[in-house]
């Protein structure tokens, strides 16, 4: 543990020198650690999800004075394994109670920005403001790199935690999943060309049949909704290929669609009241249904 931290300094090339500049910076850091702490809390408030995780005032004056003397220790000049270990165990908290690391360096955007624009306003000589950017950038790039490889740490324990069977299966389902999400990309495709080729057929009734004006416009405007549909679920499946979430809304939003195309057909018989109070139903189930896999991706989202 020794080596990997002295390596994580050599790495970043930090200096007795740099370490020197941070420690002459603590004072007037020190001084400004109220006006820190009051502009973090402004920043991170405005991330949505932050309420999930300060729940209550204790916790939030909790929070505050251990991220001002975080803030303090960025410049204390001692930065040894105890210094490190103590940014480790940080990190341990924020992989504990599930706090995304995009927060993590959101806010460390903030921190970075509030040090240097301080630094800037005091700035009397040029090269030994150069000299404290250079520090503040390395001390502030090793404090996320070591607060971020709690996660690193916490997902490969879990990887490697597994049995060589366990391992075996799961990357053979890795594998599986991807060849079956190109065959639905496929089917999709394939689904969107039938749906074009509905659309003209149903086109095709309405100019050149005695279908009747009426029903052959309701006709087309239900394939009509069923070739959207379609095309958007094709849209979403893209994106999941690309890496982001498997849209059930979409598969949804497609029944929703056939089925409203039905009602748009059945409405003009009077035959077809039965079949239509049962549609509706489904329609109304689905809706539901696609209500709440909205909700809860908006949550997801927020996190």
């Amino acid at each position: 543990m020794q080596q990997q931290y002295t390596s994580l300094k050599e790495d970043y090339k930090f200096s007795q020198e740099d370490n020197e500049l941070l420690l002459k910076l603590k004072p007037r850091m020190e001084e400004l650690s109220e006006e820190f702490i009051d502009e973090f809390y402004d920043y991170i408030w405005g991330f949505g999800a932050t309420a999930s995780f300060l729940k209550n005032k204790q916790i939030i004056a909790y929070h505050r004075e251990k991220i001002k003397e975080w803030f303090v220790n960025l410049f204390c000049g001692q930065y040894d394994m105890t210094y490190f270990m103590y940014l480790y165990k940080i990190g341990e908290v924020h992989v504990r109670i599930g706090l995304p690391t995009h927060y993590v360096n959101a806010a460390f955007t903030f921190v970075r920005t509030f040090v240097l624009k301080n630094i800037e306003k005091n700035a009397s000589e040029k090269e030994r403001y150069a000299k404290e950017i250079i520090a503040v950038e390395k001390i502030i790039d090793m404090n996320l790199d070591v607060l971020t490889s709690s996660y690193r740490e916490e997902e490969l324990s879990k990887f490697l935690s597994m049995s060589k069977f366990e391992k075996t299966i799961l990357s053979g389902l890795k594998k599986f999943t991807s060849y079956i999400n190109f065959l639905l990309a496929g089917a999709l495709a394939l689904v969107a060309f039938f749906a074009i080729g509905l659309f003209s057929y149903d086109i095709y009734l309405l100019f050149f049949t005695d279908i009747g004006m009426e029903k052959g416009i309701l006709t087309v405007l239900g394939s009509l909704l069923v070739l959207w549909a379609a095309i958007e679920l094709i849209h979403e499946e893209i994106k999941h290929l690309q890496g982001q979430g498997f849209a059930i809304g979409a598969f949804i939003m497609l029944a929703m669609a056939a089925l409203i195309r039905k009602v748009l057909i059945y409405s003009l018989s009077t035959e077809k009241s039965t079949e239509l109070l049962i549609i509706g139903a489904v329609i109304v189930g689905l809706a539901v249904a696609y209500w709440l896999v909205g909700i809860k991706t908006k949550n997801s989202s927020d996190l």
